[in-house]
């Protein structure tokens, strides 16, 4: 698909306000949104809670960071008790994370929220028109996953 330079350019400078937007947002209402978890905690949480308990290893290639960060992440999760720790069964050596109920109970609060703003800043969208939406934006989100794997943040001069 092409799109024209200028739906191109308008539709970069809607994502740039979006993002700005949720950034302030975000500061405003952080102890809200997320309560004593610390910012990170969400995209180490939620591949726990979706597929279960899992290596460090696995958890970093699932939050895109790298091991030695999300070691250092995981220690503070689980220090604040959102995350547990056992002996891999298979490798003692190794340890599998969990999600805590302290943890469990942190990402429903944060999708509680979450919900609430939406639906605030949806309040005078159909459902339909939501819902399209949504889908719309789960395509975006993936090309633009794609795009970053495949292309240098910067087009050659």
């Amino acid at each position: 698909m092409h799109l024209t330079r200028d739906t191109s350019e308008q539709l970069g400078a809607g994502l740039a306000r979006l993002v700005r937007t949720a950034k302030q947002l975000g500061h405003r209402v952080a102890t809200d949104l997320y309560g004593d978890l610390p910012s990170y905690g969400w995209a180490l949480l939620v591949p726990l809670e979706q597929d279960g308990p899992q290596r460090c290893s696995a958890l970093a290639s699932a939050a895109r960071i790298d091991v030695s960060v999300a070691s250092r992440q995981v220690a503070a999760l689980e220090r604040a008790g959102y995350l547990e720790r056992r002996p891999d069964p298979v490798d003692g050596r190794a340890s599998l994370i969990s999600l805590s109920a302290a943890g469990a109970a942190a990402l429903a609060h944060t999708r509680d929220v979450r919900s609430h703003w939406t639906l605030a800043a949806l309040d005078d969208w159909t459902e339909e028109e939501a819902r399209v939406f949504t889908e719309q934006l789960g395509r975006l989100a993936d090309g633009l996953d794609r795009a970053a794997r495949r292309q240098p943040a910067r087009p050659a001069d």
